[in-house]
């Protein structure tokens, strides 16, 4: 493809030879002639200089001399994501059912639904159109599912769980698991029946090995949009709301409520029966043991704590050797 249409596409400005031949996207560091590079993060400007690339999409206030063509855009990063999107062609399933699925004869399957090898759908399951379902995925009976949904290998979803439209599920999550529900008795430990559902919205993405535990009652909901990193957990009866981001082995204990457009890092846990607001942010291995304040930035840290407030305690622990030598000199000094 001809640098210029590239440019057209993705809707950036062209510096350059627009008749340069592209068909790839690389880093700085690994992209040769005839691909295309990004530079989103100004820690690797100096990289600019020995890269091999056609072109690089930069940001317009971009002023480094660069020696190849230059591709401005207002977010590098989105237009790189959609340049990547331009070249990469994913590999496309057959619509139909594999020979070795199992399906119920009272599920109902979508137009160009394509079912892979080895899977189950159980009774009175809808699973909409154009959904995507790779070998040994599991659909237990009486579930809800959108239309585009993708389903990794090995994924499962519970009985009576709903899905919206333009859903994934990465390989090995699981959708609608019991909740960790039980109460001690003179006899032993009893379980609680996780009598609710699980409810994910429009666009929500659930990573590898992720798990999503149905509610005791009522339903654990994932808001539209959310996307839910690898290895995450989160509890029975959970209220996650819209656009979130949740990262990698993050655990949400039960009833915890998070609102839109959180960003919770790596490891952060969340005590149960918490509330985080709208557009809160947590640094990676916070732990939240309160309700925290929406639009506030949080460090990472047992408690979790506003990142101002963090800066303050951080500095103090820096000189907290040398207060402690005197206050103990002090000590020493006093009749």
């Amino acid at each position: 493809m001809r640098l210029d249409e590239l440019a057209r596409r993705i809707g950036a400005e062209l510096e350059g030879d627009g008749a340069v031949e592209v068909g790839a996207v690389a880093t700085l560091d690994e992209a040769g002639p005839g691909e295309i590079t990004f530079l989103s993060n100004p820690r690797y400007t100096s990289k600019v200089a020995t890269t091999r690339a056609a072109a690089i999409i930069v940001a317009p206030s971009f002023a480094e001399r660069a020696g190849v063509a230059l591709l401005r855009a207002s977010d590098p990063y989105l237009a790189m994501a959609q340049a990547l999107a331009v070249f990469h062609h994913p590999i496309e399933a057959t619509a139909g059912i594999h020979p070795t699925a199992v399906v119920d004869a009272t599920a109902r399957i979508g137009a160009d639904a394509a079912i892979g090898a080895f899977c189950v759908i159980g009774a009175r399951t809808r699973v909409g159109e154009r959904a995507r379902l790779e070998a040994h995925v599991v659909i237990g009976p009486e579930c809800e599912i959108g239309d585009d949904f993708v389903g990794h290998a090995h994924a499962s979803v519970r009985e009576r769980v709903r899905i919206g439209n333009r859903v994934t599920l990465q390989n090995g999550a699981v959708i609608g698991g019991d909740g960790f529900g039980y109460v001690p008795t003179a006899e032993g430990i009893r379980k609680l029946p996780q009598t609710g559902t699980v409810i994910l919205e429009d666009d929500v993405e659930i990573g590898a090995n992720a798990t999503v535990d149905r509610a005791t009652l009522g339903a654990t909901r994932i808001g539209r949009g959310t996307k839910v990193d690898n290895l995450v957990q989160v509890a029975h009866g959970c209220d996650v709301g819209e656009g979130c981001f949740i990262a990698a082995q993050t655990g949400l204990a039960g009833s915890s409520r998070i609102g839109n457009w959180v960003q919770l890092a790596g490891q952060v846990g969340v005590a149960g029966h918490l509330e985080i607001g709208d557009s809160a942010r947590v640094g990676a291995k916070s732990g939240v043991s309160n309700d925290l304040d929406g639009g506030r930035t949080y460090a990472s840290g047992l408690p979790a704590l506003e990142i101002a407030h963090w800066r303050r305690v951080a500095a103090g622990l820096r000189t907290l050797p040398e207060l402690i030598k005197r206050v103990r000199r002090l000590e020493k000094s006093r009749p």
